[in-house]
């Protein structure tokens, strides 16, 4: 069997995504009920983060319990690559630990794809610079599945720094390839210089982007990649951009609020609206689990046929 690798949305088709999706519902089902999943025992995860996370880390490790894996953490700072050694020179030598899998979480594009390059054995991707958060958008999606019943015909307005955001990337990717219209909302600064060969609509005005849509999603600005210039100041971003009450009168009246997190209060979004009945952004943390339980499974070999097997399909579920 070919060695099974989860480096981006873009590089899945739509049956890929689709039985990704499907395993994690059924995990869903299965956690919830108190049921075991499939079990690796034996198996060791290094998760290698190069970036601070709380979610992302967290719901790794929990989904790596729960399928019997034993989990290892490896970060930059306190490593021989505050030494100097090299992140292929790391990995050669992860390879010789007896590591199954890897979780790789990177400033630099192409990082996870390097290192899969050099491990020869799975590599998920949990992040790699501006580029793509695969684990990330397949959680969304369950979790829009799960509230709203379906994705295909959805308008989806994604809202914020659009351009330093790998989240707004996987998402775009996986949500159009499901059937949902995409929009990008925000400053013609934030947004990206290449958006015609992304899956999605530009928007400079939020009353625009939102007019209509059935999923807002916020993005956090990320001023530590940002260059200066970009943003003349937090408070015009919030009188033009703030997502809350007023500001999503236009939207469909069965709007769903969502952000990746962490979350700027008072910024992107006001607290009203962050902790209000719209908001499912604590709905996402937990799909995270399911979806990073499921990638699991399938990047170490599992069978998705088998854990489908009697299932009922999400996706059937929504269109009934």
């Amino acid at each position: 069997m070919s060695v099974r690798h989860l480096l981006g949305v873009r590089r899945l088709d739509t049956i890929q995504i689709q039985e990704l999706i499907e395993v994690s519902a059924e995990f869903r089902r299965r956690m919830k009920a108190g049921e075991a999943l499939p079990q690796f025992p034996g198996k060791v995860a290094g998760l290698l983060f190069f970036e601070g996370s709380t979610r992302t880390r967290v719901s790794f490790e929990r989904a790596a319990f729960a399928l019997g894996i034993q989990v290892t953490n490896f970060t930059g700072q306190g490593s021989s690559m505050a030494k100097g050694e090299t992140l292929r020179d790391t990995i050669l030598t992860l390879r010789q630990e007896l590591l199954d899998t890897i979780v790789v979480r990177h400033p630099s594009c192409g990082s996870p794809q390097l290192v899969a390059d050099f491990f020869r054995r799975p590599v998920i991707n949990a992040g790699d610079g501006e580029h793509e958060h695969p684990t990330q958008a397949l959680g969304d999606a369950l979790t829009i599945l799960l509230r709203k019943g379906r994705i295909q015909g959805l308008t989806v307005a994604i809202v914020g720094d659009v351009m330093h955001s790998r989240v707004a990337r996987s998402n775009a990717w996986l949500l159009s390839k499901l059937g949902a219209k995409v929009r990008f909302v925000g400053p013609n600064t934030l947004l990206p210089s290449n958006c015609a060969l992304l899956p999605g609509e530009p928007y400079f005005k939020l009353s625009e982007g939102l007019e209509g849509a059935d999923v807002v999603m916020c993005l956090r600005l990320q001023k530590e990649r940002m260059a200066q210039g970009l943003l003349s100041s937090i408070g015009e971003y919030r009188r033009l951009y703030q997502v809350n009450e007023r500001t999503l009168r236009p939207a469909a009246k069965d709007v769903i609020v969502m952000h990746p997190g962490p979350i700027n209060r008072g910024v992107e979004l006001d607290d009203a609206t962050a902790d209000g009945p719209r908001s499912v952004i604590l709905d996402q943390v937990e799909s995270a689990v399911y979806t990073r339980a499921a990638v699991l499974f399938w990047a170490l070999g599992g069978d998705p046929d088998a854990v489908l097997d009697g299932a009922t399909s999400v996706f059937e579920e929504a269109e009934a």
